[in-house]
């Protein structure tokens, strides 16, 4: 068969119609890709859907945190941050160990099992919280997931070896749209739940949307997995992947999701605090905390998906840099704020420059890397998010404790426009990818 002759009714490919015992329960919610090849656009808007519901279900806790630790008995707002604090670094940290491991199985095995494995593993630590009766119990849970999850970076890499090339901007901008959707959703959700239902039950609710999160990754969501041969493997082998990593691009970028992910982290347990702090009432402090978190997710939705694809057209290097030094400009005055939205403000801001940063960056770790091993390089990556995740809340802690929450913002705000002076400077000497030859 020749492409000059095709036939009348070409018969559907066995990579894009996969089967199952449950395949006569999906919609046709999303046309066949052209052009043959594994079905992009449905992966895309599954990946989409279940990280939504999942992200939100991880961050629905944010605004109340502190506050069930007191309910578990921790009754000053010093001890409630330092326990918030360390369960978000030992759980940061756990994940940094074991984002490898997972990364390297996924390469062998499937990104698709790696997700779902996370979703499921998030539906049970998240639903078992709503039992603990100590701090202990808490973190023990943190600590089993960040062992066994990981969402982002197994959507991550299963949607960089899912999309054309040329789209390869817009898909890793619809992920993170996910992600920060999620992330404004959950915790207005969350602060609002936690105010009417109380703690425990916004667990529960909370659970199954990472248990809801896994049926549809199980069920939408396509993959067209090929084992690397012999000579891929011994293609790959002839660098191995440390070396790979820590060359200079990769590590640059490596270096950038750590400090990314440091930043973001270190403000998160002290911020309902501070908003209490600064609303002077007591009314409905969740819910404010709720907004104030939910309100960056918000605008970063919006932009992250603009920016991908304009990263797409213009360079995603300049998206990265451009968006490091306005993210620390704007972080500099919520060290001022005097009223909840006065924060609520900047953070909206801080979030139309956030939206660039996390899409842009992998984007062109993904583009100096073969399909082969993305998921063992994402992993990595995610562990570099991890020890900045790790580091983060504990500097933030500590900064909060010894010379004010105030102080956390300003930290803030300097280490993301040292890591833009970084990048510059790096890409001076290096460039990280071509000026695009499009628009």
């Amino acid at each position: 068969m020749t492409r000059s002759d095709p036939p009348s009714n070409p018969p559907a490919s066995p990579a894009v119609r996969p089967k199952g015992r449950i395949r006569f329960f999906l919609p046709r919610l999303v046309p066949p890709a052209r052009g043959g090849g594994p079905n992009w656009r449905r992966t895309l808007y599954g990946v989409w859907a279940a990280q939504l519901l999942v992200i939100m279900g991880f961050s629905m806790r944010a605004p109340f945190l502190p506050m069930y630790f007191s309910e578990l008995g921790v009754k000053t707002a010093e001890g409630q941050a330092a326990w918030t604090g360390l369960m978000l670094s030992l759980g940061a940290g756990m994940m940094a160990f074991t984002s490898p491991i997972w990364g390297a199985i996924a390469d062998k095995y499937g990104r698709k099992p790696m997700l779902v494995r996370a979703q499921f593993a998030a539906f049970a630590t998240i639903s078992l919280s709503a039992l603990a009766t100590s701090p202990w119990h808490l973190l023990s849970l943190r600590l089993v997931e960040g062992a066994m999850t990981g969402t982002v970076a197994a959507a991550t890499a299963l949607i960089a070896v899912s999309m054309p090339r040329d789209r390869l901007g817009y898909g890793l901008g619809m992920v993170q749209t996910a992600v920060f959707s999620g992330s404004a959703l959950g915790p207005l959700l969350g602060g609002v739940l936690a105010d009417w239902l109380g703690y425990r039950t916004t667990f529960v609710i909370s659970g199954s949307m990472a248990f809801a999160a896994g049926v549809i990754t199980l069920v939408v969501v396509e993959e067209t997995f090929v084992r690397p041969t012999a000579a891929e493997k011994a293609k790959n082998g002839g660098e191995s992947t440390w070396k790979f990593v820590l060359g200079p691009t990769l590590l640059a970028l490596t270096m950038s999701m750590l400090l990314i992910r440091f930043a973001s982290s270190a403000v998160q347990p002290i911020t309902p605090i501070f908003v209490q702090m600064i609303s002077h009432t007591t009314a409905a402090v969740n819910t404010l905390s709720g907004l104030t978190l939910g309100i960056l997710g918000v605008t970063s939705a919006i932009s992250s998906i603009y920016l991908g694809k304009l990263g797409d057209k213009r360079g995603h290097f300049r998206i990265l840099l451009w968006c490091s030094i306005g993210a620390g400009v704007v972080y500099l005055p919520m060290a001022a704020a005097q009223h909840p939205w006065h924060l609520i403000g900047l953070q909206a801001i801080f979030g139309l420059f956030a939206g660039g940063l996390i899409p842009a960056a992998n984007a062109l770790i993904a583009s100096h890397t073969d399909d082969a091993r993305r998921g063992v390089v994402f992993g990595f990556m995610n562990t570099a998010g991890s020890v900045g995740g790790f580091a983060g809340p504990l500097a933030g802690a500590a900064l909060a404790t010894s010379f004010g929450i105030r102080a956390t913002f300003v930290l803030t705000g300097v280490v993301l426009l040292l890591m833009a002076f970084a990048l510059w400077a790096n890409n001076r000497r290096r460039p990280m990818e071509a000026s695009p030859d499009r628009g």
